[in-house]
């Protein structure tokens, strides 16, 4: 087994996956064929190689750095990410999300709070490559994927998968794949003629996924507006820095995908926007790894058994949920929806976009700070909670909702609650659905307590939070198998 492989798997376990075509294991490790000096997903449908033809590598850029290229067939690039709650995992997603694309690796230690040697020192520890090198393998492929999905130009192909010209993506390319990123196109070109006015893109996950489970917890919480869920599709307005533009979301269950189709205008920022996404959907989530801990326990055992592939919805943006969660204090879900429309009809910015019930951007933080109380409670809010708004707003601003890599849960939560108004329930909600940490547990909610008692009893926040220490560190999951019921 290589070095760079995952430590829990040793060379014969990853080859019986790799023979089985096992989809939990996709993204967990990539096999190199030494025959064919190719590496391929575990789900590739390709002739299964001899074992002894085989090696195994944790992630894309090891086996690219091996000298292996990714498979035209099965494509690497369209893998689920082996999400794991750690360090370097968590400065592997920024990466993916374009933030090496200036090569500036002492702007992104200082980010992570490393020295650029700590930095080097922890990649290679967990990937056996260094940040370039992941740099360079994601950016590769991310031109692939755009290259075999859209018909962007050359050019916007280089420039938006972070190459600083067109010159330096060709050569990378051949050299690292040995064909030019023309041949690929022609390759695809032949299989499917795509639209051109909008780019379509595919975001594969691990099944089961439970796709119209969570579009029903978003739907009750779509801000009027900003975001629309109809006949199975989710629809937003986006605003990328200076860029407007809108996304549309789509299940592809018979591909194990979804399509996600966004406006042309936001083709330079599609490494961070696709992050967003696999984050607001939780692709990358491994049900197998999550429920088989769940359900040891007989209360969630009925639930997950019922809503297998059961995800976290998340957000497309931090600042929009932290918002949407201070709503939601003392109020109805419902009743927090109508406010969160009333929010965007009066500070949010008009947007353009092919859906009628998507009008508006969502209000900046910034136009949030500097307005009245009274301005902001003017939408039906008491004064305490307009304030609250202001205060988050300011927070924001301040870059109070960028997190840094490796910040534990309670730090994160501690954080959030030095803002005036914003309570331990509030907290662990945005860190769980905007933050992203999988063991958030707001145990202070009426919902969760009611649905953890028996016989129609409810439990008291103390009881439920002692409870749930079992659920640990997936506590975010049990809480939605505890909502969803």
């Amino acid at each position: 087994m290589n070095a760079a492989a995952p430590p829990t798997l040793d060379h014969e376990s990853c080859y019986r996956a790799l023979a089985a075509r096992d989809a939990r294991f996709d993204g967990v490790f990539f096999t190199g064929v030494k025959t064919t000096g190719i590496y391929c997903r575990p789900v590739c449908t390709v002739k299964t190689p001899r074992e002894s033809s085989c090696l195994f590598f944790g992630t894309a850029a090891a086996a690219e750095a091996a000298g292996f290229r990714p498979c035209l067939r099965c494509r690497p690039e369209l893998a689920p990410y082996a999400l794991q709650e750690n360090l370097a995992h968590a400065v592997w997603q920024r990466i993916a999300a374009g933030a090496l694309n200036d090569g500036n690796v002492e702007r992104l230690a200082d980010e992570v709070g490393l020295s650029s040697r700590q930095l080097r020192r922890v990649l290679l520890q967990h990937f056996g490559v260094t940040p370039v090198e992941l740099a360079q393998t994601q950016r590769l492929l991310f031109a692939k994927k755009l290259l075999q999905e859209t018909h962007m130009p050359m050019t916007d192909v280089a420039y938006a998968a972070g190459f600083g010209s067109v010159r330096r993506f060709n050569a990378l390319f051949a050299q690292r794949y040995g064909i030019a990123p023309t041949d690929i196109r022609r390759i695809q070109a032949k299989e499917k003629d795509m639209e051109r006015d909008a780019l379509v893109l595919r975001l594969a996950y691990r099944p089961p996924y439970q796709w119209e489970h969570l579009l029903r917890y978003l739907s009750g919480r779509a801000i009027a507006g900003v975001e629309s869920i109809q006949e199975g599709v989710y629809a937003r307005s986006v605003r990328m820095g200076e860029i407007d533009g809108w996304l549309r979301v789509a299940h592809v269950p018979a591909r194990q995908q979804l399509a996600l189709e966004v406006s042309a205008s936001l083709a330079a920022h599609l490494m961070p926007l696709i992050a967003r996404i696999r984050s607001q959907f939780d692709l990358d989530a491994n049900p197998a790894v999550i429920e088989a801990h769940l359900m040891h326990d007989p209360l969630l055992e009925a639930r997950i058994t019922a809503m297998p592939g059961l995800r976290v919805p998340g957000a497309f943006d931090a600042f929009e949920l932290a918002v949407r969660a201070v709503l939601g204090q003392q109020v109805s879900v419902a009743g927090a929806t109508t406010l969160s429309g009333r929010l965007v009809r009066h500070f949010g910015a008009p947007a353009e976009t092919p859906f009628a019930s998507v009008t508006h951007h969502f209000p900046a933080a910034a136009r949030l700070a500097i307005a009245e109380v009274r301005e902001i409670a003017a939408i039906g809010l008491p004064a305490t909670r307009a304030e609250t708004l202001r205060n988050l707003a300011r927070f924001a601003v301040e870059g109070g909702m960028q997190v840094r890599p490796g910040l534990s849960l309670s730090d994160v939560v501690s954080r959030l609650k030095s803002v005036r108004g914003i309570g331990d329930w509030t907290a662990h909600y945005i860190a769980l659905r905007a933050l992203r940490y999988p063991d958030a547990f707001p145990a202070g909610d009426l919902g969760l307590q009611k649905a953890a008692g028996t016989d129609g009893a409810r439990l008291t926040e103390k009881q439920l939070a002692s409870r749930a220490s079992a659920w640990s560190p997936w506590r975010g999951y049990a809480a939605l198998a505890l909502w969803m019921a």
